[in-house]
């Protein structure tokens, strides 16, 4: 698996370094370093608002005492967006932005959350239960349990 992912990094890293050379060729140096100044300045503001539209969502579930599941998940998200912006490269670039914006995270997360479906249905996932079942007593509050936590 380890290797898969090296080898896709590693052909992303050369499809994209060709692409940024071949746009260099055809509207020049300046225009190029100005795409690649913008993308960067534009994902930087964009993951700053929707980071903190995120966080904003993720307290206000857990102050309604809901788990903040798809909140984590924006977040994840946009972890990503921001990590592939920083990658220098048009591929990385597009899809980075693409990622800040909330209609195409919500289609990723659908398609997240149909694959883990899809994974618990045939078997090749399982979901561990950790901590007491619904209406099981906690474990004593013993000294002992006090240092697990």
């Amino acid at each position: 698996m380890l290797a898969r992912v090296i080898l896709l990094l590693g052909l992303l890293s050369i499809l994209d370094l060709s692409l940024l050379v071949l746009l260099g060729q055809r509207i020049g140096l300046w225009p190029t370093l100005g795409f690649i100044l913008f993308t960067g300045v534009a994902g930087t503001l964009l993951a700053k608002s929707q980071g903190l539209r995120v966080i904003r969502r993720i307290q206000g579930d857990l102050a309604a005492g809901r788990v903040p599941t798809y909140g984590l998940l924006d977040g994840l998200l946009i972890l990503v967006g921001g990590a592939l912006l920083l990658a220098p490269g048009i591929l990385t670039d597009v899809a980075g932005l693409a990622l800040m914006f909330p209609f195409v995270r919500n289609r990723v997360k659908r398609r997240i959350r149909e694959a883990i479906e899809r994974g618990i249905r045939s078997g090749r996932w399982r979901v561990v239960r950790v901590g007491p079942a619904p209406g099981e007593e906690p474990p004593p509050s013993t000294p002992e349990w006090r240092r697990l936590r």
